[in-house]
């Protein structure tokens, strides 16, 4: 297992804020994967695939400031 994962891994364990993060990450992937399976994308489904897109980014933002911060 390479040190990022067992970061990560350590994180998800004694993080509840960290945990949430991964989770919400989670479920927004599944959601864009959803969306973009469809055959035909809606005006609609496809700004709420970008917005989808924004806020995982956001979250994957805030889980690598909280590995970076437990690596110092």
């Amino acid at each position: 297992m390479a040190k990022e994962d067992k970061l990560v891994q350590k994180l998800l364990e004694e993080d509840d804020e960290f945990r949430n993060l991964f989770s919400e990450h989670r479920q927004l992937d599944e959601k864009v994967a959803i969306l973009e399976n469809k055959e035909i994308l809606s005006v609609e489904d496809e700004l709420k695939i970008k917005q989808f897109k924004k806020l995982k980014l956001s979250l994957k933002d805030k889980m690598q400031n909280k590995i970076k911060a437990l690596k110092k």
